[in-house]
């Protein structure tokens, strides 16, 4: 009984340190989205341009998600998760120097602290949560860790977008510079968490490594058309969940209701997905991936469908966290497009769908799901690519009109659920 209480005392430092990168996550990642109105104020670029920094972020995903579990087998957790941390403080600071560069090069120099912090955000994601499932002993206990570092998470994404429409939205024309104090948090988490870790003892995980070479285990898993079509659910699904609020910020912020409202509207869509994320839970044992999957993307479907069809005359009010002409932070009713509103509701939608369609895409893959693992997380990267297109469509066709792709996006989730999850190669042998 001592022993077992002094384990959890041990842990509970790394335990917190993990949950705080977890959120540090979200932080660092939609952070990227907010700064596009930034670029566009300062620099004078498009929508396109401006989700640049999304999509270099995100990119990183895509060059990083198979060398990071390669690195993880070779180094271990916690020396992977050191050199994740002081990867992420670099990117941040690159981005902080762009604000001091000349105005001629500031915009690539934001796009490549940009790009290295998404290296980290990648690394972070293969570490953190089985350090979690590690650290709270595995099982159920594993798992709440995990929730918590999931709710964790969503509250950073929730605070994010707020917290910068509130620095920029005092400004006329708004500067990298005007948000040094987020990249000043950062920062100071990161150089904070990585002296904590460096001399904190910190399980590692058992993985179970498969006597056949990656190269194998990967040509494997694209065997299985299921999980074929889930690896490319999984890029619409992360470009659907960040296009969403990221083109609602550019839009509200080039209307009345002005940048820092903007900011705390698409804070609401995030918070939407925590709730989710609750309610999710609470159901995920009693009713099917396909299932939830299914509804929550017809539901979002018809939200999209309403926010494209609706009159951007009309006004309703929702309720965010609003500041007064006196600076105060309060709770109040924000005016809006009832386009917007429609909009920030697929926030409920989104929560859940990671999960649903991570488990409908390995499902019956067998000693192939570790190397699937490492495609999903290369294809992250459609969370840079997909806003950056829909950024070029609001360019071209209007912000509304740019929601299409969102609409389609949902559309093969929708298919996904109801038909292309189905494992139709049940022949393939997935035993060693």
């Amino acid at each position: 009984m001592n022993t077992t209480t002094n384990e959890k005392r041990s842990n509970l430092v790394p335990i917190i340190m993990m949950v705080i990168l977890f959120g540090m996550i979200s932080f660092v990642t939609n952070l990227a989205a907010p700064m596009g109105q930034v670029l566009k104020e300062q620099f004078g670029v498009s929508n396109f341009q401006g989700l640049l920094g999304n999509a270099a972020n995100f990119i990183a995903y895509a060059v990083m998600g198979i060398p990071g579990g390669i690195l993880l087998q070779k180094l271990g957790y916690k020396k992977t998760a050191l050199i994740a941390i002081a990867i992420g403080f670099l990117g941040v600071f690159i981005q902080f120097l762009s604000g001091h560069a000349p105005e001629t090069s500031a915009f690539g120099v934001y796009l490549l602290g940009a790009f290295v912090a998404g290296f980290s955000m990648c690394l972070l994601n293969i570490v953190v949560n089985p350090m979690l499932n590690t650290l709270g002993g595995g099982g159920n206990k594993g798992n709440q860790l995990i929730q918590i570092g999931g709710s964790f998470n969503s509250v950073m994404a929730t605070f994010t977008p707020a917290f910068v429409g509130v620095l920029i939205g005092e400004t006329t024309k708004a500067r990298i510079e005007d948000v040094f104090p987020v990249m000043y948090i950062a920062m100071g988490v990161f150089a904070l968490i990585f002296f904590v870790l460096l001399f904190v003892d910190i399980p590692e995980p058992r993985a179970e490594k498969s006597s056949e070479p990656l190269k194998k285990l990967m040509s494997g898993a694209l065997k299985f058309r299921h999980f074929v079509l889930g690896a490319i659910a999984i890029f619409i699904y992360v470009g659907v969940e960040i296009g969403t609020p990221g083109l609602l910020i550019l839009w509200l912020s080039d209307t009345p209701v002005g940048k820092t409202t903007a900011g705390f509207v698409a804070g609401t869509y995030w918070f939407l997905m925590l709730i989710g994320r609750l309610i999710g839970a609470s159901l995920g044992g009693k009713i099917s991936s396909r299932t939830m999957l299914g509804t929550a993307s017809f539901i979002g479907l018809i939200l999209i469908a309403a926010a494209i069809f609706s009159p951007v005359t009309s006004v309703v009010t929702l309720p965010v966290l609003l500041r007064s002409a006196t600076g105060a932070l309060s709770f109040g009713l924000a005016e809006v497009p009832i386009n917007a509103m429609f909009i920030v509701l697929v926030g409920f939608c989104t929560s859940i769908m990671w999960g649903s369609i991570f488990n409908l895409a390995v499902e019956g893959l067998g000693k192939y799901t570790e190397a699937a693992s490492g495609i999903f997380m290369a294809l992250v990267c459609g969370g840079g690519i997909l806003p950056a297109i829909q950024g070029q469509i609001a360019d071209m066709a209007g912000y509304i009109n740019s929601y299409w792709l969102i609409f389609a996006g949902l559309a093969y989730l929708l298919y996904y659920a109801l038909i292309g999850s189905k494992n139709v190669n049940p022949d393939i042998l997935t035993d060693e």
